[in-house]
């Protein structure tokens, strides 16, 4: 079994290579000119150059495979220019789908995102089914991964076997960019962190979330969506878990949301709009923090047997991956 994996040199796509390989497969990753191969230079796979923007290309990196794996993403929370995330996450999906139904491949995993499930804001855990729509996405990178579910729901439709995985907040190594949960583990080690707002997350085990795209490919429905998720917790909660694994202090001053709210779009106004660099507090993930991304991960739980390691493994991974590979200032991990 030949299977091509769109952004397999990041964090959740990397690990999908890891997976496939275990498996038996042979794994043909995309890759730019540009892209850090880092994360995949010690894997026995083959590398092929595309562009999600260019449909040919993509056609020919799919000659030959039955799996298609499309995991890459623009995962941005601020852009210099909002249509790029737009063209890749949108137009790059249905380019690579539309390749997918031009070269015959029997089976699709589409990595979407828990940002395009329904989020009612009270603390209730979020399931496939909570009622969402556009007008719920805040910012650009939330929409245009709304959209572009609906481009893979829209193939699914045409017949080409499309099943969708929304990985809640994946934690864990190889966290090379980092992502904003990933970033907030870093910013915690290195003493970045001297007060917290009151919002909450679903962790789950990185090897976990690999696992559960191919489980998806294994047993998922085509059209269907599944919440790749663990645990919900607060951040202080988070943080709380942090201080115990590393022995570092945990921060304990609490800033309302507004206060939070209001010093993020100062940021971005000084830095975003009139200095056009990236602002240092995410105006959108602060906006996004108003609701607790909590979500229920029970369907792919029963019907995928998804994997649920215990996040206090999967930060501790974290921890150490970052502590090992210079992110950290000094090695902090208890002895």
């Amino acid at each position: 079994m030949k299977a091509l994996v769109t952004g397999g040199t990041g964090f959740i796509g990397s690990h999908v290579v890891r997976t496939l390989i275990r498996k038996g497969y042979e794994v043909r990753v995309l890759i730019r000119p540009t892209s850090r191969l880092d994360n995949i230079k010690d894997q026995k796979i083959e590398t092929v150059f595309g562009d999600l923007r260019d449909i040919d290309s993509l056609r020919r990196a799919l000659h030959g495979c039955q799996r298609l794996y499309h995991v890459a993403a623009d995962y941005r929370l601020w852009s210099r220019n909002p249509q790029e995330l737009y063209d890749s996450n949108v137009g790059g999906t249905e380019n690579i789908l539309q390749a997918a139904m031009d070269e015959k491949i029997e089976k699709v995993v589409y990595t979407s995102t828990v940002g395009a499930i329904g989020n009612i804001g009270d603390g209730t855990p979020g399931t496939e089914d909570t009622p969402v729509s556009l007008a719920d996405m805040v910012g650009h990178y939330k929409r245009s991964k709304f959209l572009a579910e609906q481009k893979a729901l829209e193939f699914s439709k045409k017949g080409l076997f499309v099943t969708i995985v929304n990985p809640s907040a994946p934690v864990g190594s190889h966290d090379i960019k980092p992502t904003p949960t990933g970033k907030t583990i870093l910013d915690f080690l290195n003493h970045k962190i001297p007060a917290y707002i009151d919002t909450g997350l679903n962790l789950i085990d990185v090897e976990d979330v690999a696992e559960g795209h191919w489980l998806a490919e294994q047993k998922g429905k085509s059209g269907e969506r599944y919440i790749l998720g663990n645990k919900n917790m607060s951040l202080k909660e988070i943080l709380d878990l942090l201080s115990k694994l590393t022995g570092m202090p945990c921060p304990k001053i609490k800033i309302p949301y507004p206060i939070a709210l209001t010093a993020a779009y100062c940021d971005y106004v000084l830095s975003g709009i009139i200095l056009r660099k990236e602002p240092r507090i995410p105006f959108e993930g602060v906006k996004m923090a108003k609701k607790k991304m909590f979500f229920d991960s029970s369907k792919a739980i029963r019907e995928l047997g998804l994997p649920q390691t215990p996040v206090e493994v999967a930060l501790e991974k974290a921890v150490k991956w970052f502590t090992e590979n210079g992110y950290v200032k000094k090695t902090i991990l208890n002895s």
